[in-house]
């Protein structure tokens, strides 16, 4: 993970929402589906992710409630609600708006 990019705020959020979309997950396993689904590219650090998990709840864009993960040790797992979901719409119209951008700057150009 040396090589692994760090992540931004608002490309972190719009990422747990789309891992939460369809799953209830504890913090290790979003961040592992995150490592996972970016072949290791982009890698989640713990303090930035329960902030941003803490910041989406309170904006009541993810719930959390206690369980027990795979190993039988107690976590808080986390799923999407509502309103996380039509975040989610938001924020992924926007994202592609702006990857669309910078992809057209990043273009060679034939002039």
């Amino acid at each position: 993970m040396a090589d692994s990019l760090q992540l931004l705020r608002g490309t972190l959020d719009v990422l747990i929402l789309k891992t939460l979309a369809g799953n209830r997950l504890h913090g290790y396993a979003i961040a592992s589906r995150i490592v996972d689904r970016t072949q290791g590219v982009l890698a989640v650090e713990d303090g930035a992710l329960y902030q941003s998990l803490h910041r989406m709840e309170e904006r009541g864009w993810v719930a959390s409630d206690w369980g027990h993960a795979d190993t039988g040790k107690r976590a808080r797992f986390y799923r999407l609600t509502e309103p996380g979901r039509r975040q989610l719409r938001v924020e992924t119209a926007n994202w592609l708006r702006y990857a669309e951008a910078v992809f057209r700057v990043l273009q060679p150009t034939t002039s």
